[in-house]
């Protein structure tokens, strides 16, 4: 955490990264296939077209028919062979069929060895999110006690904004926890 000079700094810049931090955590889980259709599982496919490698939802249009279905169409016909080879070099477990016009991904069901494996990986990933929120808490009580042995603050300020940070890191932890229990349902329910 950079050199912040008031409690408000600090408190402003706590919150910002302990957000960023909940908002890496979704965001992983959103990677995680689970069974149901989901255009976050290609959107961000890497796909070589034009002497360059765009992502896929930069090129095409990528919708969900179906909970089971993705429907990939891409703006240039020309692109189809193109794309399904990305979606295949992406591993994602994935088998597109074409039909010239449109990519279509079927997302198979979830096999009760791959749940568990799944719940395995939302488990770890949101506690890496927990993990991330409580090193801001404690960087951001470094830096109070900074401005405190600086003299800046005075001790009960200092215990006063670090009350305020533990009420931060909950908040967000609390966040974090209520995304697990959201995918947990999701994979549950699949």
């Amino acid at each position: 955490m950079q050199t912040l000079t008031s409690t408000k700094s600090i408190l402003d810049e706590t919150s910002r990264r302990m957000q960023k931090a909940v908002d890496a955590t979704r965001n992983e889980f959103h990677n995680l296939r689970t069974g149901r259709a989901s255009i976050t599982l290609v959107e961000t496919i890497q796909v070589e077209c034009y002497g360059a490698a765009s992502p896929l939802k930069s090129i095409a249009s990528i919708s969900t028919p179906d909970s089971k279905t993705i429907a990939i169409q891409p703006w240039d016909p020309s692109l189809v062979g193109v794309i399904e080879k990305g979606i295949l070099k992406a591993e994602l477990g994935l088998t597109p069929m074409n039909d010239g016009k449109v990519i279509r991904v079927k997302i198979p069901s979830l096999t009760d060895e791959r749940r568990r494996e799944l719940d395995k990986l939302i488990r770890k990933a949101a506690e890496d999110g927990r993990v991330s929120v409580r090193n801001i808490r404690h960087e951001a009580n470094e830096a109070v006690k900074r401005l405190e042995k600086a003299k800046a603050i005075s001790e009960d300020e200092s215990r006063t904004v670090q009350k305020k940070v533990q009420d931060l890191t909950d908040k967000f932890t609390k966040l974090v926890d209520e995304a697990l229990t959201k995918k947990e349902q999701e994979i549950k329910e699949v």
